[in-house]
């Protein structure tokens, strides 16, 4: 049996994807950080990295993994310092420490994990930081 509320989640996520996937190329990872990464989905790096590049950006930007494809987080850079309407306070989020995926959320709603703070839980032991 279904839990109250569950069709209306069902919906909600639905329209998410539908928003936000032409947008961003979104894979619903249920913890979206648009907002802090130049609204570059991280998720979409060959490594999922969320804090930043790896060690194997090419000289030219672009990706280790996939060489014809620009670095998530070279274009995340840019984006976040050179996108005409992102908000000034979003850009200097590119600096901030993301805590890991919740691996569990893949496929939920980021909006109902915003609003539940389902999004917020991380690993016991886990400390964020932001960089200097």
């Amino acid at each position: 049996m279904k839990s109250p509320g569950a069709g209306a989640v069902a919906v909600v996520a639905a329209i998410e994807h539908v928003v936000k996937a032409p947008v961003w190329d979104c894979r619903m990872c249920g913890q979206c950080v648009l907002h802090s990464t130049g609204m570059t989905c991280p998720m979409t790096c060959p490594k999922t990295l969320r804090n930043g590049p790896c060690g194997g950006v090419r000289e030219d930007g672009n990706c280790e993994v996939v060489p014809d494809m620009r670095c998530v987080w070279v274009k995340a850079h840019d984006r976040a310092e050179h996108m005409p309407l992102l908000p000034k306070s979003w850009r200097l989020h590119i600096r901030d420490l993301r805590p890991p995926v919740d691996n569990s959320l893949a496929g939920t709603s980021s909006w109902v994990n915003l609003v539940t703070k389902r999004d917020q839980q991380t690993p016991a032991g886990w400390i964020g930081a932001k960089a200097p």
